[in-house]
């Protein structure tokens, strides 16, 4: 298996007021089509309409752009809706079929831009190819909004693609756990796998995901794999902030029974929290 291929799965009002302080940051296909089908049927949960930018004008829920498009598994947007509705954030999705396209102002009034996981069997260069396919999309788009104080969040695939290929948003870059000497994961499916998250040991959603190259000045290093490479992180980029995970803290409980696994969704979806709130805090 080349880098990259991956079947990646990839409401706490506090933090609005984290990010008002900052500012004055794959799942089963059966569960993810039907969740994708009713995000399409709900136009107030699926994008902004043309030319609305600025969607989010209630502080208390800052808006949140996730994309949804070829480069991400079915499932996996709504995952990172889910989580990022229930600590307050309105969502908006952007991609090639959402009222929301790529384009100059796409961003425009936006707190956090969410990378989801990608499709089985995809590589991180055909993901990457197929996000700069899309009209109106450029990788500055997104690298000129994080440098500029805004938020950035990539989980799993979107955890690859704060590297290179990629945004090249990190300080350092991303590589294939499973391939990594003493990982305890080492194929493709999906597993749990431990972490060591703030020192507590936890088991978390797994598919292929990446470890960060990231141990240095200006990253703080969230959770490390068994094997001491590093899980999730949180660094600087510009005035914004960068947060990627190599496990999936947004799994809902029906991945885990999809794959027949012991579910610990309400703990991975708490590590999502902290995640978000780390992110969203101040630089």
């Amino acid at each position: 298996m080349t880098r990259g291929r991956r079947r990646v799965r990839g409401a706490v009002v506090g933090l609005a007021a984290v990010l008002l302080a900052a500012s004055a940051g794959c799942g089963p296909s059966t569960s993810g089509a039907g969740a994708q089908d009713a995000a399409h049927d709900a136009p107030a949960a699926t994008g902004n309409a043309p030319g609305d930018t600025n969607a989010a004008a209630d502080p208390s829920h800052p808006l949140a752009v996730v994309y949804r498009g070829p480069a991400a598994c079915d499932g996996c947007p709504e995952a990172a809706q889910e989580l990022l509705e229930r600590n307050g954030f309105t969502v908006r999705f952007i991609g090639p079929d959402e009222p929301l396209r790529f384009g100059p102002d796409a961003l425009t009034g936006a707190a956090l831009y969410v990378q989801p996981g990608g499709t089985n069997g995809q590589e991180v260069t055909t993901a990457w190819n197929l996000l700069r396919r899309t009209p109106g999309f450029r990788p500055e788009l997104i690298r000129d909004y994080v440098r500029g104080g805004g938020r950035y969040l990539g989980i799993c695939m979107g955890g690859y693609l704060a590297g290179d290929p990629g945004y090249d948003l990190l300080p350092g870059d991303s590589g294939e756990y499973i391939k990594t000497a003493g990982a305890t994961v080492t194929d493709d499916q999906d597993r749990l796998v431990d972490v060591t998250w703030r020192g507590q040991k936890q088991p978390m959603y797994f598919q292929d995901g990446p470890y960060f190259d990231v141990d240095g000045p200006g990253a703080d290093v969230v959770a490390r794999y068994t094997n001491d490479r590093v899980a999730a992180a949180v660094a600087a980029y510009g005035t914004g902030r960068v947060a990627v995970s190599g496990p999936h803290p947004e799994a809902p409980a029906d991945w885990y029974s999809s794959y027949h696994l012991p579910d610990v969704s309400r703990t991975g979806l708490g590590l999502g929290d902290d995640l978000l709130h780390t992110l969203m805090g101040p630089s």
